[in-house]
């Protein structure tokens, strides 16, 4: 009885093969089940099972030999370091096409146009600066001082013209105050090594070892000497000094007319038609004189068609000196300037003098350059974006904006303004009747200006677009010897010309296009975004001959190993908060509650359990052998 009952007992723990490998298939399919049903995006579980995968398919070459040879470890060492040198010589190329890609370079592009040309504006000066009348008398005055200070200083007794004016008391008032502020400017000899004054009763010393020069002072008694080499340069600098002071005290003294076109200007011409006073404006320059700018805006501008001699502008003009001021002009002729419509014309800047005696021809080409603004350079469309305010009744130009700044400050550091620019608004021109410290003022600007100290010429930038004239002259006697009597006898019946010294008295100025062409300097970028694509493709090639699609592979790689690192550190972090603190020694019971509790710690894996079944031997096995059998069972 007890055997069968062991008998049954293996018989219900039996278990089939059959069954048993069904039952273990049934579990991998429910395996795989579970696994299908897992997240969308699956990442590698290491960073070598990631690494493996790209280098067997990717289509960048070379990769493949990084993990193909593994089993030769020195091609594999040889591949590494040849595929990472040749990615970091890929990339240095890369840095080289950035940096001059964001340093945006640019192509000149040269464009020849054939077009009706407009003609520029033209100023004509005369050299010669005019007395006015209502500053004759302190102008007499101040040559009396001059006249004096240079026998003082030089022995040179200076031939004046007698005046014969009433020297009335408001006259004799207003000469003694020049006399007083010349005073305090004195024009002097300075020792050339360290500017110490002459001393007095000092003939002995050789002239020649000495500088001249004034010197100016402010209210605390602090000095500037102002030296010259030359003595002319000395002499004609201090006396334009007191002639800007003596102007400043008229009001309104550039706003009078006293010009005499007819007397300046013999003959206009332009394009083989006459000239007459609606085609210049006049103004009056303190050095230059009498100035008339001929096609300014003001009038209906000139286009020229053709070129040459004879389509462009011709004047014959007066060159004689009429009542001029010698110590301010040494210069005997006029001075032209070409510029473009709604630009002043700074004469000192570009202007040129004309010869008596000569006719003048300037061939001119019209030039015209754009720039690139933004990111390409630092020029400006209008000037609306340069933080100095145009003084000028102009467009934008750098000229502009920088004789715009230095009045600006001189108006905020000296109190007033200088008299050769424009007065910007509830400021005043300078005059030491008023502003005595302002030459010292002026002459300490002016050097900190030159030096860039006020930093006008970084504030002004360039124009994007400037139209220039290159200009070239050719000379020629004017009249010819064989022609002069008619020419001259004609200009004094027409207009009543009659000079001692005929041949210094006049000239010619012709002033024209050169070809009908001109020509356009413009700017495009050199490195655009579609370049950099192409360079950046080519290098690609060159070190890897791969495309497009091989570097979404390199960016997808970067992904992936960013992605399981993040994995991996959060896993890494779950399981250091699932740690206990500490572990306390358990006894039995504490035993039986761990293993209770166990399966909560653990990681939610699954995990097969697999019986292993011995089968138990058949009862053949367990029949006793021999004779022994029986006994066996009696006593079992």
């Amino acid at each position: 009885r007890g055997s069968g009952s062991r008998g049954g007992s293996v018989k219900a723990g039996k278990m089939p093969e059959g069954e048993k490998m069904r039952q273990s298939k049934q579990e991998e399919e429910q395996q795989q089940k579970e696994e299908k049903r897992e997240g969308l995006i699956e990442f590698y579980s290491s960073y070598q099972e990631l690494f493996q995968f790209f280098c067997s398919n990717t289509t960048i070459h070379g990769a493949i030999r990084l993990v193909c040879s593994k089993k030769n470890k020195m091609k594999t060492a040889f591949w590494s370091v040849l595929f990472f040198l040749t990615f970091g010589l890929m990339y240095w190329q890369f840095g080289i096409l950035y940096r001059e890609y964001f340093s945006y370079p640019v192509n000149l592009n040269l464009n020849l146009n054939s077009d009706r040309l407009t003609f520029p504006a033209v100023t004509l000066c005369t050299l010669n600066p005019y007395r006015y009348s209502a500053i004759r008398k302190q102008l007499d005055k101040l040559d009396e001082i001059t006249h004096q200070t240079l026998l003082d200083l030089y022995d040179y007794n200076m031939s004046l013209p007698q005046r014969d004016w009433p020297a009335s008391s408001s006259q004799r008032r207003s000469s003694r105050s020049l006399l007083h502020h010349i005073q305090r400017h004195p024009l002097r000899r300075q020792k050339r090594d360290n500017l110490v004054n002459l001393p007095e009763n000092s003939p002995s010393v050789d002239k020649n070892d000495w500088k001249i020069g004034f010197v100016l002072c402010n209210e605390n008694n602090d000095c500037f000497h102002q030296a010259y080499s030359s003595g002319v340069d000395a002499v004609r600098e201090w006396y334009s000094f007191h002639y800007i002071n003596i102007l400043a005290q008229v009001p309104d003294a550039k706003a009078l007319d006293e010009s005499d076109f007819e007397n300046f200007i013999y003959a206009c011409r332009f394009n083989e038609a006459t000239c007459d006073k609606a085609n210049y404006t006049h103004f009056h320059h303190p050095l230059y004189g009498n100035c008339y700018t001929f096609n300014d805006n003001s009038s209906s501008v000139w286009t020229s068609s053709m070129p040459g001699i004879n389509n462009g502008l011709s004047l014959v003009v007066r060159t004689e000196q009429n009542d001029f001021i010698p110590l301010l002009s040494t210069v005997t002729g006029a001075r032209v300037m070409v510029h473009d419509q709604n630009e002043p014309a700074f004469m000192d800047d570009g202007g040129f003098n004309v010869r008596p005696g000569i006719e003048t021809s300037i061939s001119m080409r019209k030039e015209i350059t754009e720039r690139l603004g933004g990111s390409y350079s630092d020029c400006t469309e209008d000037g609306s974006d340069v933080p100095v305010q145009n003084l000028y009744s102009s467009r934008y130009t750098e000229q502009v904006c920088i004789r715009s700044c230095f009045q600006l400050n001189m108006v905020e550091r000296c109190g007033c303004a200088y008299y050769f620019y424009p007065l910007p608004r509830r400021a005043e021109y300078c005059d030491y009747t008023k502003h005595k410290a302002w030459g010292y003022c002026y002459y300490k600007l002016l050097a900190e200006f030159k030096a860039d100290v006020l930093g006008c010429f970084h504030k002004c930038r360039k124009p994007c677009k400037m139209t220039e004239y290159q200009l070239s002259a050719g000379y020629s006697r004017w009249p010819s010897a064989v022609s002069e009597d008619w020419v001259f006898y004609m200009l004094s019946q027409q207009n009543k010309y009659n000079i001692t010294s005929k041949r210094n008295g006049v000239a010619k100025v012709n002033i024209f296009f050169k070809e009908w062409n001109y020509k356009t300097n413009g700017e495009s970028p050199a490195f655009t975004v579609v370049t950099l694509l192409s360079q950046l493709g080519n290098q690609w090639s060159l070190w890897f001959g791969s495309s497009v699609l091989s570097v979404m592979e390199l960016a997808e790689l970067v992904l992936d190993f960013i992605a399981i690192t993040f994995i991996l550190g959060f896993r890494w972090f779950r399981s250091r908060q699932k740690l206990p603190a500490a572990v306390p020694p358990m006894n039995s019971q504490d035993n039986a509650a761990f293993q209770d509790e166990a399966p909560a710690l653990r990681a939610p894996h699954r995990f097969t359990v697999e019986a292993v079944v011995t089968t138990l031997p058949s009862y053949n096995s367990l029949e006793p052998r021999g004779p022994s059998r029986d006994g066996e069972e009696g006593h079992e």
